[in-house]
């Protein structure tokens, strides 16, 4: 079996004269935890959208590639683009709750590409479906608020509920553009080691894009670094010492090192044990 689940060759990504991503080449195995990191604009949110499929890249020769078979390439979509996608969960930064539909309504949109259309649409599932749904709200703590209205979850919540929508979907790769960007420090984590749970125990392979070196530091062993929309590291985390993030990032660096919510630097975090 082919452990590459993800494969970007030369991917460049344009708007308009403004390049977001220069030549962007890389290989995510399977079971990996990757964090996708770099400073406010240095692609990496179009990176991730390039991945799944949401963005077509520039039609000048790069391709991507996810489960040993074409997502994209040349600026066309593959036609095969659903039924990959049933295999590939997105986490956001801004939920993409329904916020006047319930919790257990919002995660069992996680269902939507392996139902009829119709199905979907009038939000129908059987006994087994919400069964489902309810184990996997339980699974990352929120099945007390299964009935409630999305938009009474306070922000934590509503990126677990995300997470608990891709859990059901049964990704197999989850893409999680800057998960934790508005949420405070204790959401924050928590979030992250559920994404780790779900690595470590549902073997879902984890792509998290991050603003901060510590997170990264913490959550993940490897680091791919973006810098101007160019791949500029792919590695392990361990060698992202504040010399050489400054080195990489110049004096963005700073913002990368600190800890959210803290003062506590990247040196001084102690990194978290994930093995099984």
């Amino acid at each position: 079996m082919n452990s590459i689940v993800l494969k970007a060759s030369s991917v460049n990504r344009s708007y308009g004269d403004h390049r977001a991503l220069r030549n962007v080449s890389l290989e995510i195995r399977r079971g990996e935890r990757v964090a996708l990191l770099g400073a406010s604009g240095s692609g990496k949110s179009t990176l991730i959208r390039c991945l799944c499929g949401l963005e077509t890249i520039d039609p000048d020769g790069g391709q991507i590639e996810a489960f040993g078979q074409l997502l994209q390439a040349r600026g066309r979509i593959s036609p095969d683009i659903r039924a990959q996608r049933r295999r590939i969960g997105v986490i956001f930064q801004q939920f993409n709750l329904v916020g006047r539909l319930s919790v257990m309504h919002n995660v069992m949109t996680g269902l939507s590409a392996k139902a009829p259309l119709w199905r979907a649409l009038a939000g129908r599932y059987g006994m087994g479906d919400r069964a489902r749904a309810l184990d996997a709200l339980d699974s990352i703590g929120l099945a007390p608020q299964a009935f409630q209205r999305a938009s009474t979850l306070s922000g934590g919540q509503q990126q677990r509920a995300a997470i608990a929508r891709v859990l059901l979907q049964g990704a197999e790769l989850v893409l999680a553009d800057e998960p934790v960007a508005s949420l405070d420090p204790s959401s924050t984590h928590r979030v992250m080691e559920h994404l780790a749970e779900l690595n470590r125990n549902a073997g879902m392979t984890l792509v998290v894009s991050l603003h901060h070196v510590a997170l990264a530091k913490r959550y993940c062993d490897r680091v791919v670094a973006l810098r101007h929309g160019a791949l500029v590291y792919d590695g392990p985390v361990a060698a992202l010492t504040p010399a050489f993030l400054e080195h990489l990032y110049g004096t963005a660096a700073a913002d990368l090192l600190q800890e959210p919510g803290s003062d506590t630097s990247v040196s001084e975090m102690p990194p978290l044990a994930l093995a099984a």
